[in-house]
């Protein structure tokens, strides 16, 4: 696989993350965006911004979370390829949210990292009963919602050929 790179030799890569519900993907995009030169994007914003009031359902989140994806691949191809590493604040969690991803990185000819949160259930519903109770967060999420999304999460598997950075729970 060919990579870009800039005049600094720097090679552009794409950032994924896959990891529950409030695993800690948001905080660690923000930190990776200091550390790594990159741009970020997020699913929730592009979904606050664009769905207000819509996201009632899992079947609602699937159909614009389809519906964002099919409108930045070609964005986002265009930023790799010239150079820029992106950041996608997307959960990379089944199988097929990462072939989306492959899509994007092998389209590009650039490198990438898929940052897989290893986080508990129980940390995670801790974790999401604080964000909700905070208000600081576009949308909130129960526990039986938790619970019927997290029935959907893959982690990632040696097979898929993924360049996996783990981050345990500290």
């Amino acid at each position: 696989m060919s990579k870009s790179k800039d005049s600094l030799g720097e090679a552009a890569v794409l950032h994924m993350v896959c990891g529950k519900i409030a695993s800690g993907k948001s905080t660690l995009t923000k930190r990776l965006a200091r550390t790594e030169n990159a741009v970020v994007i997020s699913e929730d914003i592009w979904m606050v911004h664009l769905y207000p009031g819509e996201l009632r359902t899992l079947d609602d989140y699937v159909r614009c979370s389809g519906r964002i994806r099919r409108a930045l691949t070609d964005h986002i191809q265009a930023l790799l390829s010239a150079r820029m590493s992106v950041i996608l604040d997307f959960p990379f969690n089944t199988v097929d949210s990462r072939a989306w991803g492959r899509e994007l990185f092998n389209g590009a000819g650039v490198g990438h990292r898929l940052h897989y949160l290893d986080v508990s259930d129980e940390i995670c519903k801790t974790r999401l009963r604080a964000r909700n109770a905070s208000g600081e967060h576009p949308f909130e999420t129960t526990d039986t919602q938790f619970d019927q999304i997290m029935q959907y999460f893959v982690p990632p598997s040696t097979t898929e050929g993924f360049q996996v950075v783990l981050h345990a729970a500290t």
